[in-house]
């Protein structure tokens, strides 16, 4: 090679690593948290029913449907919400998914029976709809394909994270029953509820919606990522320009919501189940807490060395296909053991499963949909999964009323996650080399 273009390489080699450490400096370390707070407001109704169902005498049935309803809303405003916010900007549209699902959350401190609780948990999914997939969407924005399995997974990261931390502070929560005439639940709906609003007005100030507006960045710095971002739209994809509708009811769209839909009705069953699966074995409020959030430590590893190596080899399928095994695998095995720590092995590894599969499964995801598809096709292969999740949650309420089994009702999530499996290796047998980025 000669000398001249070994320097220009090695030049932009340089500017790529300096470009993309700044980017990820500026932006990661906000959206991680403000992912963080919004699980920790989605999830902890199953800390709040330690008590909460107690005081209102909510059945195992009821609350399995208030959580799944929460799932129902979300799938029917998540697609018009992705919509709007490349319309309107990331800036002030994540603004405004923050300020009011912060509010409603506070709300559910108000809940005084099943009805109320039903109403709430739909405006919270409706006002939290689009969050996710929005920031999936801006992610690709600003980083170039190659990266973004590592990236969203280094985001995804604030899900497990967000049990890991939450499940102990929303167990200490608790212990302030009786302040003020508060039950311990309702001031734990309002604390928990508060930085939701806080960080929402902060979007507006630490975020820019393109690279273009990026004041942060040099211009060489933003030039290269303008170049490097709009040489992959220019790349064919499986899903290409196409109207919305047909992107919809794309069949990679709809198959890649599959895949997803099992890893997602395990992750927002386990999320909501998970305290009162444990607590079962006699456990106090706080050991319950504190053990809740092994199974999310070892998820949070998990995601991020899986997310690296996903982009380390350029390889997504089987970065998404084995995990989902795992989950299946793991919570099948719930079934043959009735003692506390098997369980909490088994569902560690679940755990584990359901979040090493993100990374590498937005990344391939994103790569496969061409970039006027992107905002309408990451949004509905979201919407679509929640519709998996919202049955699980309330499937497993079902069961464990009819036959009083944590482990009988975790079967279905075995199902989804093994069939999910299964439908990414036999999709991506054919889609994949096609739609692996350049390396």
């Amino acid at each position: 090679m000669p000398e001249a273009a070994r320097a220009a390489g090695a030049e932009d080699n340089a500017l790529e690593k300096a470009t993309l450490r700044q980017v990820t400096r500026r932006l990661l370390p906000f959206l991680m948290v403000c992912y963080f707070v919004s699980f920790v407001d989605r999830v902890n109704v199953g800390f709040a029913a330690l008590e909460m169902n107690r005081d209102l005498h909510l059945s195992p049935a009821v609350f399995g449907f208030g959580g799944a309803i929460f799932y129902i809303s979300y799938f029917l405003f998540e697609v018009p919400s992705n919509l709007v916010m490349e319309r309107v900007g990331a800036r002030r549209w994540i603004a405004r998914i923050m300020i009011t699902w912060g509010i409603i959350a506070a709300a559910l401190a108000l809940v005084t029976g099943p009805l109320s609780f039903y109403m709430l948990r739909f405006l919270l999914g409706a006002a939290e709809a689009g969050f996710f997939p929005g920031i999936v969407l801006y992610l690709t924005y600003w980083f170039p394909a190659e990266h973004r399995a590592r990236i969203v997974g280094l985001f995804t990261v604030a899900i497990p994270v967000s049990s890991l931390l939450g499940s102990p502070i929303s167990a200490a929560l608790l212990s302030l029953d009786g302040s003020l005439g508060l039950r311990g639940w309702q001031w734990m709906f309002i604390i928990e509820a508060a930085p939701a609003v806080l960080l929402g007005l902060a979007c507006l100030v630490a975020l820019a919606d393109r690279p273009t507006e990026a004041r942060w960045l040099g211009a060489a710095e933003r030039a290269w990522l303008e170049a490097r971002l709009a040489a992959e739209r220019a790349r064919p994809k499986p899903v290409g320009r196409q109207s919305l509708w047909q992107v919809l009811r794309h069949r990679h769209v709809l198959a890649l919501a599959i895949v997803l839909g099992g890893s997602t009705a395990a992750s927002s069953s386990l999320q909501l189940w998970q305290p009162q699966i444990i607590k079962a074995f006699g456990l106090s409020t706080m050991e319950t807490g504190l053990l809740n959030a092994v199974p999310f430590a070892v998820g949070s590893l998990a995601m991020v060395l899986w997310g690296w190596r996903s982009d380390r080899v350029g390889e997504r399928v089987w970065h998404t296909a084995l995990p989902l095994a795992l989950t299946a695998l793991a919570l099948a095995a719930t079934l043959t053991t009735d003692a506390l720590f098997p369980t909490l092995v088994f569902l560690s590894l679940a755990v584990t499963g359901i979040y090493a599969m993100k990374g590498p499964f937005w990344a391939l995801s994103s790569e496969w949909l061409a970039a006027d598809a992107t905002a309408a096709g990451l949004a509905q292969i979201n919407a679509v999964s929640n519709l998996a999740g919202s049955g699980a949650v309330y499937l497993i309420g079902v069961i464990k009323n009819g036959t009083g089994s944590y482990p009988l009702a975790l079967l279905p999530l075995v199902a989804l996650a093994a069939t999910a499996s299964l439908i990414v290796l036999t999709l991506g047998r054919a889609q994949q080399p096609a739609a692996r980025p350049a390396q």
